[in-house]
């Protein structure tokens, strides 16, 4: 007698609904073992391709049988088809915020109002469970009889989104909690994305992205647009946010459990006896979570965890303290949006410590020697840090920077990162002050600072490839030239063999069609586009031109102002030839530019003066002349003395090129509507500008419209 065929080598449509289900339950468990070990252990069993077999032998046997799905299918964690949305998902108890104090002295006022509500005497100690506070995305897990049945995020604190298909994707999240249990509980936790995993998931997604402008490039289909998250944080949420459960199980998450939500009976006394009851179901919870005997250990595990804070391996932006005894909890209660019973001690705003690695000198484009600092990567105010500025040798000096000391860094204004200080109790004790260079790292000329200026520039001028490049890549930036996919490293590509040495040389870029197409990856397509895309920018409006030859102290306004008033290229050039003359009419009406002071007048002139950079000049201004300044048009033009708002994407000009075609024609263009707005020219998807517009009676234009009355 033949022995019994494998069920796994029968068609689906072949199989009883009894082997089916059997089968169902084995592969659910056999795929959720190979899952485990290759998200959780990075140890796969089995390759790829059998594992994808599992998979498909699955997705089949469940389209035969759609009502034998099982709740912990494979298809539900990895192989759901992208949804269209996520259904709201509405919390058994509210998921509330938590107020914050910044100082040992308002968390001392927290403790107080916890004693006068409670009506406890002094002598009576408040033990505080303290945690990390995880800078990730909170959810709220849902298991009923120990089976995980819904996820959601946090939401509005009443409702979230129902992502239960992503969360079954993470590796740390329970399907079934180990007994007892209650018979319906909500857990709370944090999906995070540790630095380690962010700073490889990050560098993935920006060769995806290189990758995909260069099929862009080449003309091919592109599929999604390529996301590259700023922080940890917004990794995580966006990976949890995802339509297709397949893109969320790609991404290296991880989940903490810290809190209870709505249960049916209570699983602890204690928060911390909690903390240990999650452990028994299965949970992670972060091992820094320490049971304080008293408020008053608060401060020093504060200090502890600020000190840490930049060696751990995933964001904090504070610890959250939890009153220990869960009875007192529930009679605190909560206040507007908050517990009476926690609060976040938030660490200062916007500032972190992390080693400094190295110091790097950068050579600009007017000559200038900025220091660097180059560190071990850092989250400061929700952004992944690796170099800040140290401004100038002065400012190294003051400070006493060192290479290796432990340095307290701050986001300026949300944006530039530098260096506050050192902590002097960490320094290495090899560590030897900063030597600023007196050459130029990439050319070798004297560096000098001259008079008064703080600066150290290179001597090298045009001769110096650093100032050369960076001058370059200024020239055919979007607000200069704007030459499409001319950016900094095909700049750098260009220059490094010999293709470009100076801007004139971008125009001539055709006489050099073969030698292009002999570049890696650069094809047929990609070099025509190129090759289109300059010969679009060979004439442009004199401001954009003056602009776009990175004059130091010649930004976009005072360009426009040069333009104005001198008209043409031809007139700007003789005036500036003739201001070298110290007293000389020409000298003087430069002076009396409104707007253009002693300084910039003498960067001006001395850009003239250097035969280099005129032979430079004259020799761009021979393959691209740049157009007139049209001043005369502006006294006719039906928008001269109008303001002017752009909203929507326009579909024919870009925003910037609308922009400047409206200051041509003597308008002012601002950014917001108000009653002083004339005009506001109306894109796609124009949203709540045109709104205001309507509401105040304000006439707008399509983009046709725009482009009649501006005579385009």
């Amino acid at each position: 007698m033949s022995a019994e065929p494998d069920p796994r080598r029968r068609d689906p449509a072949a199989l009883t609904e009894a082997e089916a289900a059997a089968e169902l339950a084995a592969l659910a468990a056999e795929i959720a073992h190979h899952d485990a070990l290759y998200h959780g252990q990075d140890a796969p069993e089995i390759s790829d391709a059998e594992y994808d077999a599992l998979v498909a032998r699955n997705r089949a046997i469940e389209a035969r049988f759609p009502h034998l799905v099982r709740e912990d299918s494979p298809s539900r964690r990895v192989g759901a088809a992208a949804a269209e949305g996520f259904a709201k998902a509405r919390h058994g108890e509210p998921m509330l915020s938590l107020d914050n104090v910044f100082s040992a002295e308002e968390f001392a006022t927290f403790c107080a109002r916890i004693r006068r509500f409670l009506d406890l005497a002094e002598a009576e100690p408040l033990a505080f469970v303290a945690e990390p506070k995880i800078d990730g995305l909170s959810i709220n897990l849902l298991y009923e009889d120990g089976a995980f049945t819904r996820g959601a995020t946090r939401g509005d604190g009443t409702e979230g989104e129902d992502v239960t298909a992503n969360l079954l994707t993470i590796p740390d999240l329970p399907r079934r909690l180990n007994a007892p249990f209650p018979a319906r509980i909500e857990i709370r936790g944090e999906v995070f994305m540790d630095k380690a995993d962010f700073l490889r998931f990050r560098a993935a997604q920006e060769q995806a992205a290189i990758e995909r402008e260069a099929r862009r490039a080449r003309g091919e289909k592109l599929g999604e647009a390529i996301v590259i998250p700023a922080n940890p944080r917004n990794a995580a949420a966006g990976s949890v946010r995802q339509l297709d459960p397949r893109v969320t199980a790609s991404r290296p998450l991880k989940l903490f459990a810290y809190a209870m939500g709505a249960s049916s009976e209570p699983p602890a006394e204690s928060h911390h006896a909690f903390l240990e009851r999650l452990r028994h179901w299965g949970f992670k919870v972060n091992p820094l979570s320490t049971l304080l005997a008293s408020e008053a250990e608060a401060e020093a595990f504060q200090r502890r965890m600020a000190e840490q804070r930049a060696e751990l391996g995933y964001d904090i932006d504070g610890v959250v303290y939890k009153l220990d005894r869960l009875d007192w909890q529930r009679r605190l209660g909560f206040v507007g949006r908050a517990p009476r019973w926690a609060v976040a001690w938030k660490f200062p705003a916007e500032q972190a410590t992390t080693r400094l690695l190295d110091i790097e000198i950068q050579v600009g484009r007017t000559g200038a020697l900025t220091p660097r600092a180059v560190m071990q990567p850092v989250t400061v105010g929700g952004v992944v840090v690796r170099h800040a500025t140290l401004h100038n040798e002065d400012e190294i000096a003051r400070k006493d920077i060192r290479i290796g000391d432990t340095v307290i860094l701050q986001r300026a204004g949300d944006v530039i990162p530098q260096i506050l200080g050192v902590v002097p109790e960490k320094r290495p004790k090899d560590a030897k002050p900063f030597r600023f260079p007196t050459t130029c790292p990439v050319c070798g000329s004297h560096a000098i600072r001259d008079g008064e200026d703080v600066v150290r520039r290179c001597t090298g001028g045009l001769t110096c490839p650093a100032q050369t490049v960076e001058r370059l890549k200024h020239f055919a930036s979007r607000r200069a030239m704007d030459i499409e996919g001319l950016g900094e490293e095909n700049i750098q590509l260009l220059f490094d063999r010999g293709l470009v040495r100076s801007p004139a040389d971008i125009f001539r870029l055709h006489r050099q069609r073969d030698a292009l197409l002999a570049l890696e990856g650069w094809g047929e397509r990609k070099v025509a586009k190129l090759l289109e895309a300059i010969e679009a920018r060979r004439r442009v409006p004199l401001e954009r031109f003056i602009f776009a030859l990175g004059i130091r102290r010649i930004g976009e306004q005072n360009a426009k102002l040069l333009a104005r008033h001198y008209h043409t290229f031809e007139e700007w050039r003789a005036k500036m030839i003739a201001a070298r003359v110290i007293g000389s009419e020409a000298r003087e009406e430069l002076g009396a530019i409104q707007g253009i002071g002693p300084a910039i007048a003498e960067e001006l002139v001395e850009f003239f003066a250097e035969p280099r950079m005129l032979a430079a000049l004259d020799d761009l201004a021979a393959e691209a002349p740049p157009l007139p300044a049209d001043a005369a048009a502006a006294a006719d033009s039906p928008f001269a003395g109008k303001t002017l708002v752009f909203t929507g994407t326009l579909e024919t000009l870009t925003r910037d090129e609308a922009e400047a075609q409206a200051e041509r024609l003597g308008a002012k263009v601002t950014k917001s509507v108000s009653r002083k707005t004339d005009f506001v020219v109306v894109g796609a998807d124009a949203g709540s500008k045109a709104a205001k517009a309507a509401e105040l009676g304000i006439r707008t234009l399509t983009e046709a419209e725009f482009r009649t009355l501006a005579g385009l």
